[in-house]
């Protein structure tokens, strides 16, 4: 894994700490969404299609850093829309700090020039610029030209200034291995990024365009071609080798959905990030009132395809800590 160590081994304590306590189910990440909006129009994202009443509001900073000590997970994915057109991101930010929550700033780098000066390198925050292939891919999955070169330039810059960066990037039916290993290797290589992750595309209900995700067959022939011949180590990719072999198919997990709960304007959603089956007020209503056991592959007809990280990662995440030889491979 491409985290760093001082992250690792707090998530390490913090897992550790779940199970001397015998807490099954509880929060390894927060996906929080303190807005909607967005100034991009993707095609894979359905979250703009919320009404325009609800795509103005903003969470307040208050209610935010409330929903991440209410859950108590180590790491925190700032999410929307754009969080950076949050008037008081960088207010959310500090707050983060200051908690010592590992934080990805989750965003399409377009507006870093307007926020950069107000927020400040640290060990705990990253931003998560969102890559989906290089020029002509990623601009056709973002529906505007031009936006792939300034994402690169807003990345260049910020590393400059000290900044962690990341990226992430979502992979469709109409990628090929090669592609996967052009926008990996230009990630990897030549941008230099601190960390990529990848995930097969999931049939969002919401998302405009429905033609082009991923099947679990698909998504596992994809990956195991592209992961082929040693490239799959030589990439600095931001998950556990557990959640690697399920992409390609080595080994199958179930889903946990709960280990990365989503809070946004609407509460604590249910089931996961890409599902909403309605909201609960607290996060340990949310465990307590979500029947589980009626999700996951096999059991609901939405959850054939997906073999997102959302799901997927934290089971891979307590399979590796619960394994002496999987531990160490991941330190490695």
């Amino acid at each position: 894994m491409s985290i760093p160590v001082r992250q690792a081994i707090k998530i390490g304590g913090y897992l550790i700490k779940q199970k001397l306590a015998g807490r099954k189910k509880f929060a390894l990440t927060l996906e929080l969404e303190p807005l909607f909006a967005c100034n991009l129009a993707c095609g894979g994202c359905g979250k703009i299609q919320h009404p325009a009443s609800v795509l103005k509001q903003r969470m307040p900073v208050e209610q935010a850093l409330a929903a991440v000590d209410e859950c108590g997970a180590p790491v925190v994915c700032l999410a929307g829309g754009e969080p950076l057109m949050h008037p008081q991101v960088e207010d959310i930010v500090a707050g983060l700090v200051k908690r010592k929550k590992y934080i990805y700033l989750c965003t399409n780098a377009l507006l870093l020039p307007r926020k950069i000066d107000k927020l400040r390198p640290s060990r705990y925050l990253a931003f998560a610029v969102h890559i989906d292939g290089l020029q002509e891919r990623h601009d056709a999955s973002v529906a505007k030209p031009g936006v792939f070169t300034q994402a690169v330039d807003n990345i260049r810059e910020a590393q400059r200034r000290g900044f962690r960066v990341t990226t992430n990037t979502t992979f469709f039916n109409t990628d090929s291995p090669q592609s996967v290993i052009e926008v990996l290797d230009f990630l990897n290589d030549d941008l230099q990024v601190d960390g990529m992750m990848l995930s097969p595309a999931y049939a969002y209900g919401k998302a405009p365009d429905q033609e082009h995700f991923l099947g679990v067959a698909e998504t596992r022939e994809l990956f195991r071609k592209a992961f082929a011949d040693g490239r799959r180590q030589r990439w600095r990719l931001n998950h556990s080798p557990l959640f690697l072999d399920f992409l390609e198919g080595r080994l199958d997990f179930p889903c946990t959905a709960w280990g990365i709960p989503s809070y946004s304007l609407y509460g604590w959603q249910k089931p996961c990030y890409l599902m909403g089956d309605g909201y609960a007020e607290t996060y340990q209503e949310l465990l307590d009132t979500t029947d589980w056991d009626a999700y996951g592959r096999g059991r609901d007809p939405r959850c054939a395809n997906c073999m997102a990280h959302c799901g997927y990662e934290p089971t891979a995440i307590t399979a590796t800590l619960g394994s002496l030889r999987q531990s160490i491979r991941a330190i490695r």
